[in-house]
């Protein structure tokens, strides 16, 4: 796991100087080794966190005739066998890289080299074969595990990083906050799409490529997407499980100590069970709460006994947000989701015992996890037994605070817009009541329902679960999940690993129909019958969890001070002061649980301030 930062093109500094400056913001992410190369107007500087050929596998690395370099953040975990097949077509190694493939398969393969890995991965090459004519390639992986941002310029030029502040250092794109990201934000908790929360600066989306040279500028390509036709169920359940043990297998490779993130839950479970029968000793990391309502150390705990591993555990409470690092820092976006907390904790731990670790990331989405889910389901069911115009009769006659009423809602409107809702901490009109007229005229006529909605007729089937799995795949899984663990583990210099991400996985049993991934209201109904040897019965009963953090009842005990003060530094311009207290003494009183809300209000506060934002852009 790794960090860069280059440019290409008219209008940017490709001097050593100016490369290397950008590259020390990402320190943290490779803080074993630094290289730069600079040439024709184009160059990189790469950061490297050593995990495969310790000693020879530094970056950039180059073609046999050295004018084609790239430069990887991630893992190929199929880098052998491609290796071999390169080999045979002639292709000579500098190196025992698993990075080393990419810029033998371009030279073969032109832009469409990424279909042939299997991994997670954020690419930059930089192809010097036309000469004064350098050409860059950025390529992303499937589904977006592994980050890259670029920004262009007046001129015509490119520049390109693993985080936004590499190229905020550069001076490429503004400090402002778009203000349709700032909606966003508040309505979702975090900020999505091919623009960052960055004025001027672009996020690469997962599955697509960015293609620049002098005079075309920068061309973006979708090269993957999760499937979108309907996939029948296995014949057997041993193809699932073999499936998962080769995902799990195949990320095992490493020249360093490596263990796995564990909670007391079904995914992360099935990982860990999974290496226990290859990898001894096997290390496991796991964050407690001290509330007992969010506890899942004792679960964990059967887990680690019955996979005969090592575990480490550590128990947060309310002062750890206060003391989780520099976590304003390393997240160049707001995001809002409280368990950036327990991840950056566990990763903290994970880092004193190993330098990679496995966390069962992804299981949700494929496995049709989420609880939500289940209300899809249902609501599909009754819109097709004739429900919708029953439930919207009877929602305009209930009063706004009748329980049940948001469910009646659903039926009557559109399955799009009722999976917005659903995945939604605060309504969109509600999130613009609290804003003043500066953040208003930002925010402009932009509706952050729109874009479920454009996702939500992608995938030609009339099955709303898989639609929602897919809508999930494309926003909430890079920009909430991958996001949260690829920042917190990076800032201590972690690797995490992704097995239930494995593509083949995804592809195979994300799209299976509803009556294999569920029973009634429950998802997960395969990977709990295949994990019945595995796991214990009491994971299997339980309720998904994963690192859930009490905010709202530490918003009105421990951190009721740092709220209120983060609320008062609030600019007045960007928020109504009235708004945000009529909020917050709701939730103090208890009229209302505005936890997460008033969160997201205390981590924008704290983003804005550390990372020096100075206004909003439209």
């Amino acid at each position: 796991m790794c960090g860069f930062v280059g440019v290409a093109g008219p209008g940017v500094d490709p001097s050593t100087g100016a490369l290397l400056s950008m590259g020390a913001t990402l320190a943290h992410r490779g803080p074993d080794d630094e290289q730069v190369i600079s040439q024709d107007g184009a160059g990189v500087c790469f950061r490297r966190l050593s995990i495969i050929d310790l000693d020879g596998g530094a970056q950039p690395l180059w073609n046999e005739d050295r004018d084609v370099a790239c430069v990887l953040n991630g893992e190929i975990y199929n880098f052998k066998e491609l290796r071999a097949q390169l080999e045979e077509r002639g292709h000579r190694f500098s190196s025992a890289s698993d990075a080393e493939v990419i810029v033998h398969l371009y030279e073969d393969l032109g832009d469409d080299f990424a279909d042939q890995l299997t991994g997670m991965f954020a690419i930059a090459v930089l192809d010097y074969r036309q000469k004064g004519r350098p050409r860059a390639l950025l390529v992303r992986d499937r589904l977006g595990v592994k980050p890259l941002y670029w920004a262009a310029t007046e001129e015509g030029g490119v520049a390109f990083a693993s985080e936004p502040k590499a190229l905020l250092a550069g001076g490429y794109g503004a400090r402002a906050l778009r203000g349709p990201a700032l909606l966003d934000y508040l309505v979702l908790g975090w900020c999505g799409g091919p623009h960052s929360a960055w004025d001027g600066i672009e996020r690469l989306e997962p599955g697509h490529r960015l293609s620049w040279t002098e005079g075309d500028g920068a061309q973006l390509t979708a090269w993957w997407d999760a499937p979108l036709e309907p996939a029948s169920p296995p014949a057997h359940d041993e193809e699932l499980l073999e499936q998962l043990d080769q995902a799990v297998r195949s990320r095992l490779m490493s020249d360093v100590p490596l263990g796995a993130f564990l909670s007391g839950g079904l995914d992360s479970g099935a990982v860990v069970t999974s290496m226990a029968g290859v990898l001894d000793p096997l290390t496991c990391l796991s964050v407690g709460f001290s509330e007992e309502t969010h506890d899942e150390l004792e679960l964990a705990r059967l887990t680690a006994a019955r996979a005969g591993a090592q575990h480490h555990e550590e128990v947060m409470d309310p002062l750890s947000c206060l003391s989780a690092g520099d976590l304003a820092w390393h997240y160049d976006e707001p995001l809002a989701d409280p368990s950036t907390v327990p991840t950056y904790l566990v990763s903290l731990m994970a880092r004193r015992h190993v330098t990679v670790a496995l966390s069962g990331d992804g299981g949700d989405e494929v496995f049709a996890g989420y609880r939500r889910y289940g209300f899809v389901r249902l609501e599909q069911r009754l819109r097709d037994a004739g429900a919708s115009g029953i439930a919207r009769a009877v929602e305009r006659a209930l009063p706004g605070d009748v329980r049940g009423r948001s469910t009646l809602l659903n039926i009557a409107d559109s399955p799009a817009l009722a999976f917005f809702r659903s995945v939604s901490q605060v309504d969109p009109f509600e999130a613009l009541s609290l804003l003043g007229p500066d953040a208003l005229d930002a925010v402009g006529r932009h509706d952050p329902s729109e874009a479920f909605q454009e996702l939500w007729e992608r995938p030609r089937c009339d099955d709303d679960l898989y639609r929602a799995q897919y809508v999930d795949m494309k926003t909430w899984l890079p920009e909430d999940i991958l996001t949260k663990t690829d920042r917190a583990s990076m800032a201590v210099s972690l690797e995490v690993r992704v097995p239930l991400l494995d593509h083949e996985l995804v592809e195979r049993f994300a799209p299976t129909p509803a009556a294999y991934k569920m029973s009634g209201m429950r998802g997960k109904k395969a990977l709990r019958r295949v994990m019945r040897g595995r796991l214990s019965p009491e994971i299997l009963a339980g309720k998904k969890r994963g690192f859930d953090t009490p905010v709202g009842e530490w918003l009105r005990g421990p951190l009721r001070g740092e709220l209120e003060g983060s609320l008062r530094e609030l600019s007045p311009g960007w928020f109504a002061a009235s708004a945000l207290q009529r909020v917050n003494g709701e939730h103090q009183s208890g009229a209302r649980d505005h936890g997460r809300l008033l969160w997201s209000l205390m981590v924008l506060q704290r983003w804005i301030s550390r990372h020096e934002v100075v206004g909003l852009a439209s």
